[in-house]
Order: structure tokens, then sequence, then C-alpha cells
């Protein structure tokens, strides 16, 4: 009996919206304690413990490791969203999710059990009822907002995204902290954590992102996850899925 884990990454029509799919199965036959990372994502995800009761939830951001226990026979399947989603397609803030998550019942997000057998089937589904939302409104400054954000990967400043949107400080960081509960700087910093993973979990134990130097990397790694990079490297008994995930991670759905 296994921990089956995979991954992967959304067709060009919704990645706007998306960063990536993925799902894990829990067959091992045992609780699995497991460790919550902030990824810079909002985390939907269909879940159950048993074949009949699928629950639907969102996970807003997180800003700290989180401690979880994965029960026994669990399988979920989840969208890691990009911070463009929230108001274009849930249309609703998540500052009250922070560090957390809350059901969810919209009628809008139907999966079917034939959509729930695969995560090829779960990714077509979700891909079609993402392109079926209408989003020819969304703000211009909003998008290329969001496209410096993560082109950047987070080491960018706040003044330069200012200047390049046309868009106060003060405005973004009100936007920020009443959509998401946080302030814009702090969504950089992590991101820029987040895009450390991939590196950290190919044994890369240096920044490769805008740190100031080995030290500060160190620090901002083990704010963020409790460990130090090689430890997160190490990823003893798989407690770190976003590490498990990345490592797995398959190409683009085409």
């Amino acid at each position: 009996m296994t921990l089956l884990i995979q991954s992967a990454l959304p067709d060009n029509s919704i990645s706007h919206f998306v960063h990536s799919f993925w799902m894990f199965e829990n067959n091992t036959g045992k609780e699995i304690p497991s460790t919550i990372l902030p990824n810079a994502m909002v985390d939907f995800a269909v879940m159950n413990s048993n074949a009949d009761n699928w629950q639907k939830t969102i996970r807003g951001l997180d800003t700290i490791p989180s401690q979880i226990i994965i029960p026994i026979g669990t399988k979920m399947f989840s969208i890691g969203f990009k911070l463009l989603a929230v108001e274009y397609l849930f249309g609703d803030s998540i500052k009250d999710v922070l560090n957390d998550d809350k059901i969810i019942s919209d009628e809008i997000w139907q999966f079917e059990a034939e959509d729930l057998k695969t995560l090829e089937n779960f990714c077509s589904k979700a891909t079609q009822i993402i392109n079926s939302i209408t989003t020819s409104d969304i703000d211009n400054r909003k998008r290329k907002l969001f496209e410096l954000i993560y082109s950047s990967k987070g080491s960018i400043s706040v003044k330069e995204l200012s200047e390049n949107v046309f868009w106060s400080s003060r405005q973004i960081n009100r936007y920020f902290n009443q959509q998401f509960g946080i302030s814009l700087k702090a969504y950089c910093n992590i991101l820029r954590f987040g895009s450390s993973f991939k590196p950290i979990s190919e044994g890369i134990l240096f920044p490769d992102q805008n740190f100031t130097d080995q030290n500060h990397f160190i620090k901002e790694i083990k704010k963020y996850s409790g460990v130090t990079p090689k430890e997160l490297s190490k990823n003893k008994d798989n407690r770190f899925m976003d590490i498990v995930a990345i490592k797995k991670m398959n190409t683009k759905n085409d």
C-alpha cells in the first residue's frame, strides 16, 4: 500500500488563473502527519475519506506552516489558484480564511464520479468549468499587476509594481488586504519562498531568487517552513506534500 501523489500544469487557456493541479490518495493503511507550507496559492479541494462523501473546500493564503493529519483512505483533487481567480472566479474575498479553509457548496463546481477517477479527468472537467465562467471584464491593471508579480517570482518591489501598472502603492495594498488578508509585500515574500520549492527539491540549497545572501535565504526558509533548506530538501517521511508534488510535476495538459 502506498501514498499516491500526482500533479500537472494547466493549459494556456486558464494559466492566468491556475498554477497547478494535483491529487493524492492515502493507501498506506495509516494516518499520515503532514505539513502545509505557504505556497502563495489559493487551494480549492475536492476530498473524501469514503467513496460516498466528497467535500469541497477553499483554503486561503498560508503565512505559516500548519500541521495536519491525513486520514486513512483519503483521496483529494486540488486546484492551486493564482490570486486573480479569487475575484474573477469566486467573486469573494478570502481574507477570512487566512491559514484556514472553509467548506463551499458552489453549484458551479460540479464534478461527476467519472471526473474524480483520475487526475487527467479532473483537470479536463475543471478546465471546462473555469473556461465557462465569463472573464472578459478583467481589469487590465490587475491582469498586468499579477503578470509582473508571477513573472518575477515575487522578487519585485511594491514601488516598481506601482509604477508599472499606474496604480498607487496604497491602493494596491488596500486591494490585497481586503481581498486576500495580507499586504502585497508579504505576499511577494511568500511567493518567493514558494518559488524555492523546485530548486530545494532538487537539492539546490542556495538562493536562486532575490535573497540578500545565504543567511537571508536560510532565515526565510525557516520562517515559512519551520526547518532549514537542507531538512526541507530531505523531506523525511514525505512530510511536506508540496515538495513531493513538485518533484512529480507533469507537463502541461494540451
